[in-house]
């Protein structure tokens, strides 16, 4: 069925999952206070870096005897640390339902050979929660950035574990509801919800991980950038702004103004306002069209950052073909930018909501979704 291209389009047509899209308010020239050319080990550098350590703290409500560190390669360094750190000290167990769980899961057997427990589910579901031995270290996503399908909260995590809960928050943290005393290590990086620039991650440890930290060792080898200790202490330092490498001072100017940002749209419930509000539009689409639907089966479990939808008609010749094919066309058209699914993940859509995406733009494109897939009906 032809129908009209809509009248309206999106002021704004960036709904990459990361890195994603700046703040509504952002321009280059908000960055003019960045110390370029100046050492981050300077007075000016580490005011900066402390600013934006504590303005995490301040935004997220992170307790004041957990560290926040600013750490090397992004989200991916940043779990790469703490796992390299810590584990091997009792057993672990691995959580996975999409790709990036997938591949911790792989680090863990392959790289640093330990035996672990893996627990697994296919794209759109969860684990068994409630089957996890919190005797041993756990391993988990809060948000499956390429499935969709988030924990629906923390109460599944023991009060009284033993082991320590190490979580990837890349695309949960400034979106959704942490619970700090349910989780240990939790880690983000500044390109997603925030909008930041890439490449650096944030490293949160509760006071159990830093005591794991002062009483392993691991019996493998630690490069540089991913040693946290010296002579069995922590390197408080690294908690304050001294870095362990050579930090960008405008990428840190770009995070300290989207706290800025944050603060100003009401911090935290703000912004998981602003997600809830642009994912329930997608949600509401989804259940009024007949060919399309959430890749989260359970509603529970659904993203309100990276949403990911498939398409469900039966006319479709090829799902990968067909989706690549609507994610194109709306990319041409300049109405949406980068939404295929991931690589690993089913064939569909996967739509960035989270709070720099402003809730008309999310409106304008549903509209689009609609043309473009009746094209491509039409063009099979």
């Amino acid at each position: 069925m032809v129908i009209d291209q809509p009248a309206a389009r999106p002021a704004n047509p960036r709904f990459s999952s990361g890195p994603c899209a700046k703040n509504p308010t952002f321009s280059l020239d908000k960055l003019a206070d960045a110390p370029l050319g100046r050492s981050h080990r300077a007075a000016v550098g580490k005011a900066k870096l402390l600013a934006a350590i504590e303005g995490t703290r301040e935004i997220l409500g992170i307790p004041a005897d957990y560290r926040i560190g600013i750490v090397p390669a992004s989200d991916t360094g940043a779990v790469e640390m703490a796992m390299w750190s810590m584990l091997g000290a009792r057993g672990v167990e691995m959580l996975a339902w999409e790709s990036f769980g997938a591949g911790w899961v792989t680090d863990v057997a392959k790289q640093l050979k330990l035996d672990a427990v893996v627990k697994t589910a296919d794209y759109g579901q969860l684990p068994d929660l409630a089957s996890i031995d919190f005797a041993n270290d756990v391993v988990f996503t809060w948000n499956g950035t390429t499935s969709g399908v988030r924990v629906p909260n923390g109460d599944w995590i023991a009060a009284d574990r033993e082991g320590l809960t190490i979580c990837d928050a890349t695309s949960a943290a400034f979106a959704m509801d942490l619970p700090w005393d349910k989780l240990d290590v939790t880690t983000f990086s500044w390109q997603k919800v925030l909008g930041g620039e890439a490449a650096h991650g944030m490293l949160i440890l509760s006071p159990r991980a830093v005591e794991r930290l002062e009483s392993y060792t691991p019996a493998w080898p630690l490069p540089k950038i991913f040693r946290m200790t010296k002579g069995g202490k922590l390197i408080e330092g690294i908690f304050k702004g001294e870095t362990i490498n050579t930090p960008s001072m405008l990428a840190v100017e770009d995070y300290l103004v989207a706290l800025d940002w944050a603060r100003s749209v009401g911090g935290l419930q703000g912004l998981v306002a602003r997600a809830d509000t642009n994912a329930q539009a997608v949600f509401d689409f989804c259940d009024a069209k007949p060919w399309i639907a959430n890749l989260a089966e359970d509603p529970a479990t659904r993203s309100n950052t990276s949403v990911c939808v498939k398409f469900t008609d039966d006319r479709i010749k090829d799902g990968a073909a067909f989706a690549k094919a609507v994610a194109k066309r709306l990319e041409t058209e300049g109405v949406a930018f980068d939404i295929g699914a991931y690589r690993d993940a089913p064939p569909g859509l996967r739509i960035w909501c989270g709070g720099t995406v402003e809730t008309a733009d999310v409106q304008a494109l549903l509209p689009w979704l609609d043309w473009a897939f009746n094209a491509e009906i039409d063009a099979q």
